[in-house]
Formats: C-alpha cells, structure tokens, sequence
C-alpha cells in the first residue's frame, strides 16, 4: 500500500501540475488540455516516485516515452516542479525557437526520449530500446504512455508483437484509456474494445487501474514488477480534461483556446483541490 504521505504528496503534485500547465498555456493559440490532464497523475507517479531520484539529464537511466506526443505539456510541467525548467521557460511554451513545443523535441530539449508526435511510434522506439538495454545487460526499464486513440494505429500492434516475441519485460506501458480522441468518442472512430484481451492476446501481463487513483496505480505497477518473461502494460481508466470542471469529458477541450476569464475559472477550480 502506497504510504498516506506519499499519496498526499502526490495530489497536491499533480495540481499543481494542472495549474502550471493552466498558466503557460497561450489565451491566443489553441492548446492541449484534454490529454495532458487525463495523464497527470501517470506521469507524476513515474516522474515523482518512480524515476524521482534520477538525473533526467543522464542517459543511462530509466526512460519514459511519451508516445502520445501532444501530452508533453504535462511533461514540461514535471520538469518545472523537479527544477529543470523554470516558469519563465515554462512561459515560452509554443513560442518561436523555444524548447518547448507542441510536441516533444529531444533535439531542443536533452530530457526528452523521444521525439514524439506522429502517433502511433513511440511503442516501436521503446522495443527496440528495450532490446538494447536487454543485450548491454543493463537493469534499466523503458517506460510508455500510450493513448486509447493512438492504439488505433496499426504499429501498435506490430511492436506489441515484437515486444512478446522477444519477452520484453523491461517494457511497461500505461494507456491513457479516457475514451475520447481529438475528434468524438473513440468507440464511434474505431472501436478498440475488448483492449485489455487484445494486450493479453498479443502475449502481454495486462492489468487495470483507476488511473487517478496512486494507490492502485502503485499497486498493479507492482505487480507488473513481478512479472517476468513478458511485457506489460497498465490500462489506466482515466477522464479527459480531469481537473477542470468544464474540460471533463468533453473531447472539444483535446486542443482548443484557454481565454484569460476561463484560466481564472479553472484556476480557482484547482486551488480548492489541494490536499
């Protein structure tokens, strides 16, 4: 059982992620919120707990790959509150020469992975670094962050299949599985259901979290520490837009323009959810 300090901990993190990602975000250019925030406390569990006592700057360490790219505001915050970056850099978020833009750039930014965006890859880069650790014999794990849209995607399951093939078990992946895509419902684009059969066909360890909820997240994260000879993956069941009242559920608020008056009201949302 996660420790109740840890758990406090980890809360007030990821507001305080939320409202970071609120404040350097663009009133004037249509920004991504739906995903980042279905994916906080993901990643603040990777990045905070889990990876907490790294440098992220090394190259031999764990690494995370976000592959649904344009969730990256949430990463740009954790490295704000881990005191990589600071809020003025936060602040030049999708501006021209900035590091920090709308998708991950590891040629801008030395703690990025991956340069992800175009989905449907990550998944394909982190096999074959799983593959390179497991023939350096290093003990390093390849961390994912998929989307439930993104899986739509055909190399998905061609690097599910690699993956199974050649008993990955430092790969563990999350699904971000919050039911919308950037343009309706998933099950109305393309249904991906029964997603967690699908995993466990393709030769995976599969389990299932509240993705909002650290304890149960630190629970089934054991437990796939515990399986050996095959790859993992986590569904975590999450909400788009979670955090913000008037972005939940809503697949609109995937991209779109935060104005001064609403950032004020998401805000105030987020300073009465503090631990």
């Amino acid at each position: 059982m996660l420790a109740e300090k840890d758990q406090v901990f980890l809360k007030n993190e990821s507001n305080e992620i939320r409202k970071l990602i609120i404040r350097f975000s663009n009133p004037e250019l249509s920004n991504h919120f739906g995903g980042p925030f279905s994916s906080v406390e993901i990643m603040t569990y990777l990045y905070m707990f889990v990876m907490k006592d790294m440098d992220l700057s090394q190259k031999e360490r764990d690494k995370l790959i976000l592959s649904k790219g344009h969730c990256c505001p949430t990463f740009y915050a954790l490295l704000g509150r881990r005191g990589y970056l600071s809020e003025e850099e936060l602040h030049t978020y999708k501006k021209l020469n900035s590091p920090l833009q709308v998708q991950p750039d590891m040629k801008r930014l030395p703690f990025v992975d991956f340069s992800s965006g175009s989905l449907g890859q990550g998944l394909s880069v982190a096999v074959g670094m799983a593959i390179a650790n497991k023939m350096k014999n290093s003990k390093n794990n390849i961390y994912v962050i998929l989307g439930d849209g993104e899986i739509q995607e055909g190399q998905i399951w061609e690097a599910a299949m690699a993956a199974s093939k050649y008993r990955l078990d430092n790969l563990i992946c999350f699904l971000d599985k919050n039911n919308l895509q950037s343009d309706g419902n998933v099950c109305d684009v393309m249904p991906i259901e029964p997603v967690a059969k699908k995993w466990e066909t393709f030769g995976w360890f599969v389990t299932e979290a509240d993705g909002h909820d650290f304890c149960q997240i630190d629970q089934k994260f054991k437990e796939c520490s515990q399986a050996s000879g095959v790859p993992k993956m986590i569904v975590c069941n999450t909400v788009k837009g979670k955090g913000v009242s008037f972005m939940e559920n809503k697949y609109e608020w995937h991209s779109k323009i935060l104005s001064n008056d609403m950032k004020l009201l998401a805000l105030k949302e987020l300073e009465g959810m503090v631990c």
